[in-house]
């Protein structure tokens, strides 16, 4: 088994520099701007950026339904990445039923750019091909645009 074979990644150049893509990515009242594909929304951001974080994202879709999503955050480094997980919560307690690991990482592009790669590792092929079918890179894609627009306003 390949070390990616259940991986999902978005690698792009986002026309923003790192620190203002991590601030909105760290900071709750930005998040909830930008990370759900609209018309989708954020009704909750609440993150505790650090190893060991927990983090409550609740995405409302536009009928008002309310996903919540729990994680834990598993490694921050300032302004080039972070990595964090569904499969734990606080204390590092396992999850109910874990589905991925994310990693995003923000690389200097030079001229006030970023490389953006953002992957999301799944523990089965089942999970990888369940999130690619709820629209991974259609959604990913478009939360990064909307996370690069945002940015670009700092």
């Amino acid at each position: 088994m390949s070390e990616a074979q259940h991986e999902l990644k978005i690698d792009l150049v986002l026309d923003a520099p790192r620190e203002k893509l991590f601030q909105c990515w760290t900071d709750p009242a930005l998040l909830k701007q930008w990370f759900a594909p609209k018309p989708w929304s954020i009704s909750v951001a609440e993150i505790d950026v650090r190893p060991g974080g927990v983090s409550n994202i609740v995405m409302r879709s536009p009928e008002g339904d309310e996903y919540p999503n729990s994680g834990l955050f598993l490694e921050v480094v300032k302004n080039e990445k972070l990595v964090m997980t569904d499969g734990l919560t606080a204390g590092y307690r396992p999850a109910g039923k874990p589905f991925m690991v994310a990693e995003v990482l923000f690389q200097d592009a030079g001229a006030g750019k970023t490389r953006y790669i953002a992957r999301a590792m799944h523990w089965t092929a089942e999970s990888r091909e369940e999130h690619e079918k709820m629209g991974f890179f259609e959604g990913w894609t478009a939360t990064a645009r909307q996370l690069e627009e945002l940015a670009k306003t700092l």
